[in-house]
């Protein structure tokens, strides 16, 4: 293979293009982003680069030295429209076109809209453009800040919010946030976190339209589906992402909720495999940092092998920081599972605890506890692995 095209300069593209690099691979890399910034860190724009604590120099996640030791050619502010697998060659904008020898995919997730015109003072947050745009909005404080999406990216942004001094109130769908994630026990827990911190979190509604007036009509208010009339001067829209496939539409791919692959992120198709958030990977898509960069290594052996010789089988894990608590979570969790408190108290928002099934631990839960926590990541790890040998 002499040459390889990632198509996508985030995360999981610019671990794939290390991956391949670090596993021999010498020949021509093309890597492809349809952002203007180099690779960058996005859990923090939720949280530290929200409240201004972290600028965008100290989101990159490679420096001038890593960059050059890749030597890659980098084509940011380039988006890729199609893919013609027979021909191997990328489509880009502006007519232009990639002929590569293996691709890898790693185009990521774009956030769910509301149906509707989108006025003036409503964001998503995904990228460094989003959350400058969404920061400078905030900076008049005090505002009425209304979020629309309870799950971890309206929590974050709803504690930022809050740390900043504005008047925030969560719109939340589902009768709890984040039931499907850690079953109603502890998602009532998490949920508390803002009614601890003076956040109003409404469950059981959704939203009927948005309000706005005005030259530039500008968003004024949220009205429910209850019939209720939130004041807002700033909405964020969290309800969920969907995988960036649409360009894939003509490849002949299989896509179904992401780009299909097997356990080892290989295609149907030869020599190409896809990473990250928009990767479909034995049946699951998951939209987690650590399953992007263990991913990236995978796809980038198999790549160079032509053909799967190894599989992506980690322990699925996320975290969240919202209010000042980290939350963390690891394992398979069945909602028949039953959680176990293993110490400390839900009521001071630190403890460690476990779900259960059948007498064996399936998951662990922890807030405000990361060493406690990682012992029994690691536990159910290597449970997990001499399980499937």
């Amino acid at each position: 293979m002499k040459s390889v095209a990632v198509i996508g300069a985030s995360l999981a593209g610019l671990y794939a293009a290390r991956s391949l690099r670090s596993q021999g691979f010498d020949g021509r890399l093309v890597i492809v982003g349809d952002e203007c910034h180099g690779p960058y860190d996005r859990p923090p724009l939720s949280k530290d680069f929200l409240t201004g604590t972290t600028d965008p120099g100290q989101l990159a996640l490679a420096d001038a030295e890593e960059i050059a030791e890749l030597d890659a050619e980098w084509l940011l502010g380039t988006r890729a429209t199609g893919l013609d697998t027979g021909g191997r060659t990328v489509l880009l904008d502006g007519g232009r076109s990639l002929t590569t020898d293996g691709v890898v995919l790693a185009t990521g997730a774009a956030p769910r809209l509301l149906p509707g015109p989108v006025p003036a003072g409503v964001h998503t947050l995904r990228t460094l453009d989003d959350a400058q745009a969404l920061r400078a909005d905030l900076a008049p404080a005090p505002v009425r800040v209304v979020v629309i999406g309870g799950g971890f990216i309206g929590a974050e942004v709803a504690s930022s919010c809050a740390a900043l001094g504005h008047d925030v109130t969560v719109v939340e769908a589902a009768p709890l946030p984040l039931v499907p994630q850690l079953g109603h026990a502890m998602a009532e827990i998490c949920a508390a976190l803002h009614a601890d911190h003076g956040v109003t979190l409404l469950t059981g509604t959704g939203v009927a339209r948005l309000h706005s007036e005005g030259d530039g009509r500008r968003v004024t208010g949220v009205e429910l589906t209850d019939g209720r009339l939130l004041p807002a001067d700033v909405v964020v829209v969290g309800i969920g992402v969907r995988p960036r496939t649409a360009w894939l539409t003509d490849s002949g791919l299989p896509l179904d909720d992401g780009v299909l692959c097997d356990a080892g992120c290989v295609t149907p198709l030869p020599a190409v495999v896809a990473v990250g958030d928009v990767a479909r990977v034995d049946g699951a898509r998951a939209e987690h940092w650590t399953s992007a960069t263990e991913q990236a290594a995978v796809a980038a052996r198999n790549l160079l092998a032509g053909g799967t010789v190894a599989t992506h089988r980690s322990l699925p894990y996320f975290w969240s920081d919202q209010y000042g608590v980290r939350i963390q979570f690891a394992g398979h969790r069945l909602p028949t599972d039953t959680p176990r408190v293993l110490e400390g108290s839900p009521d001071d928002r630190s403890f460690l605890a476990c779900y259960e099934r059948d007498g064996r631990t399936t998951a662990v839960l922890a807030l405000n506890r990361p060493r406690p926590f990682m012992r029994l990541r690691r536990e159910l790890a290597r449970a997990a692995l001499s399980a499937t040998t």
